[in-house]
């Protein structure tokens, strides 16, 4: 073969930063090794990769082709390296969850893998929807944990348990006493919602669909944690997974507001590229995951694992 892997790892780099100095920082290189090193590459198989735009570069039709086919070969060339090691090609596991799933459930489950297999270097992205659908398509996750689902053509998907939101205000609210609302007494409210671009928040929106140009949306906040803030603050009311929400149920610092007019309902699904070599630290996170919410009906009624 003519070319290396240093330059599949260059080329790469150069892929997800679009930028030669970038991608030389990103891997200790100096910037001219780097920009040898792609230099050859396309020199080599006589063929451009990257359309210049400036000090930009970003792939091109055939760019696009070879990304996936040389991520695939990096893996396994980083689990051969692994096996040489002696760390029995559980190597390291690049894991991105959108805030629901990230700050509620993948946490705990990284730290029951990582109790198994202390040699692994695991690393959690916890991001919204759509940042992590971006960070997959572009290989810089081995696998997303979103909330709903996604249209991506490069991306597969695996659904894993049904999740639901609920609305909810705080005790002092005239809804707590009475714990369910119609569609226009929800209208009349003021709303703390998450931002656009989440998983939570598009499906709140479906299922408002007829009712959003009437809300009253007060504050838009990125964390969950934010949102039970505000909202036993009497801010206002909100609407977000009975996972992020069930202790504060069980404390009474929160209360549900039932609302049978609204479809609240989602999936939480597996996300990986398609042509994504399954790795054997990928295999094992996925079982652990689906063994850990076998026979459960819903998000809010998984037992999560104890971290000794």
């Amino acid at each position: 073969m003519r070319f290396t892997l240093r330059q599949l790892e260059v080329f790469a780099a150069v892929a997800r930063l679009e930028s030669v100095t970038r991608a030389a920082e990103s891997l200790a290189l100096s910037q001219s090794a780097a920009s040898t090193s792609l230099t050859e590459l396309e020199r080599q198989s006589d063929c451009q990769l990257f359309d210049r735009a400036g000090k930009r570069l970003k792939l091109n039709a055939l760019g696009r082709q070879l990304l996936p086919q040389v991520m695939a070969l990096l893996n396994q060339a980083h689990e051969i390296e692994e096996l040489l090691n002696g760390k029995a090609g559980f190597g390291s596991l690049s894991v991105g969850a959108t805030l629901t799933v990230g700050n509620y459930l993948a946490t705990l489950l990284i730290g029951a893998f990582m109790q198994r297999h202390p040699e692994s270097q695991v690393r959690l992205h916890v991001q919204n929807t759509s940042h992590i659908i971006h960070q997959v398509a572009n290989h810089e996750l081995d696998l997303g944990l979103i909330e709903g689902e996604c249209q991506h053509p490069d991306l597969e998907m695996l659904p894993w348990v049904e999740d639901e939101l609920v609305v909810f205000c705080s005790p002092q609210h005239p809804l707590a006493r009475r714990g369910r609302a119609s569609l226009d007494e929800l209208s009349g409210e003021a709303w703390i919602l998450r931002e656009q671009g989440s998983g939570t928040r598009r499906t709140f929106d479906q299922a408002m669909r007829h009712h959003r140009g009437m809300l009253n949306i007060r504050l838009e906040l990125e964390h969950t944690e934010a949102i039970k803030r505000a909202v036993e603050s009497s801010l206002g009311i909100s609407c977000i997974s009975r996972l992020a929400l069930r202790d504060a149920f069980r404390r009474g610092s929160l209360v549900p507001v039932e609302t049978p007019d609204l479809d609240l309902t989602r999936q939480f699904f597996f996300l990986w590229h398609r042509q994504k070599l399954h790795t054997a630290a990928m295999r094992e996170f996925l079982e652990q995951c689906q063994t850990l919410t076998a026979g459960v009906r819903r998000s809010d009624e998984i037992v999560l694992p104890p971290i000794a």
